[in-house]
């Protein structure tokens, strides 16, 4: 008997490598994956403007990177005794204009260098909604908790997302490695506060763009992340408390279904092994000048180095 839909991800023509580059940007299951990756001691740079949620705020921050085009006073606003950029995730806001400037176009800078030797993109969507601030007419990928009456909320279109996800394809293939391999995917987190109608009808926009757009290029794939948890992981024991946000249980499960159908086997087994590594040096001993103590360390510090070995970069 079954008692469950397993949703599963075609294994790729294409492996992730062990020296491969991964670039990551959207909403903040974008952010889970690149953690994971981190850990395994992959090469990544994940959101550069923050966490984004649209299509359009994400192609607008990688037509940014794209041509290095760095922020001025003029792109800032002020509000609550805060500089801030409506393109980027509070993280960057400061109480002076040089602060901020210095932390957005540091991100610019350094994500255009990491783009041009990037051999995967992934791309995770949020929501079609977009607020349109009416002080300045400009689409924001954040409202930074100013008050609503500065701000008109829409959908976006089909047409729009779907030139939207087009350019960010172009661009990324122009400035990218040859071949890179950019992989779409829907955020499983459901946006509760736009209402479960609207949520599923933004979620839909979502899925029906980028499956228009995807047999215009070749090496673009989707993801199934938001099936699989709606889906085969169809139980509210699979979310966190807040009943919105997946568990690390279900993340872990995700992560195991991308690395089945992405990664080699070398790039299987180095991850393996550094998360064991890294679960390791999070353990806390009771003596930390004890015989028993060093040697663990002695031990982990040979696990690194053979490590090391297998890659170029540096790890850990």
């Amino acid at each position: 008997m079954k008692f469950r839909t397993e949703v599963q991800i075609p294994v790729s023509d294409t492996a992730l490598e062990i020296d491969d580059r991964v670039f990551s940007i959207g909403s903040c299951f974008a952010s889970e994956i690149s953690d994971l990756l981190k850990t395994g001691q992959i090469q990544t740079l994940n959101n550069p403007f923050g966490t984004i949620f649209n299509p359009f705020s994400i192609n607008q921050a990688v037509k940014r990177l794209y041509h290095s085009e760095f922020y001025d006073e003029d792109d800032l606003i002020k509000f609550n005794e805060e500089v801030i950029s409506l393109d980027h995730h509070s993280k960057f806001n400061s109480r002076f204009v040089h602060q901020t400037l210095e932390k957005v176009n540091a991100e610019i800078e350094l994500g255009n260098r990491f783009l041009q030797e990037t051999n995967w993109v992934i791309i995770t969507y949020g929501t079609s909604f977009v607020y349109e601030f009416l002080p300045k007419k400009k689409l924001v990928a954040n409202c930074h908790k100013i008050p609503g009456k500065y701000f008109e909320k829409r959908l976006l279109t089909h047409l729009e997302i779907t030139d939207a996800v087009y350019e960010t394809v172009t661009l990324l293939k122009d400035i990218c490695k040859k071949n890179v391999q950019i992989l779409f995917t829907v955020s499983p987190v459901r946006h509760t506060k736009d209402g479960m109608v609207e949520n599923n009808l933004s979620k839909a926009k979502l899925i029906a763009a980028i499956h228009d757009i995807l047999p215009e290029f070749e090496n673009c794939h989707y993801l199934p992340v938001y099936e699989i948890l709606m889906d085969d992981l169809r139980d509210y024991r699979f979310y966190n408390e807040d009943l919105i946000h997946p568990s690390r249980q279900a993340v872990q499960y995700i992560w195991e279904k991308f690395g089945s159908a992405y990664f080699s086997d070398e790039t299987m087994d180095f991850v393996e092994e550094n998360f064991k590594i890294a679960k390791a040096l999070d353990h806390k001993p009771a003596d930390e000048k004890s015989p028993k103590h060093k040697e663990f360390l002695s031990t982990i510090e040979k696990r690194i180095a053979a490590q090391q070995t297998k890659v170029k970069h540096k790890i850990f």
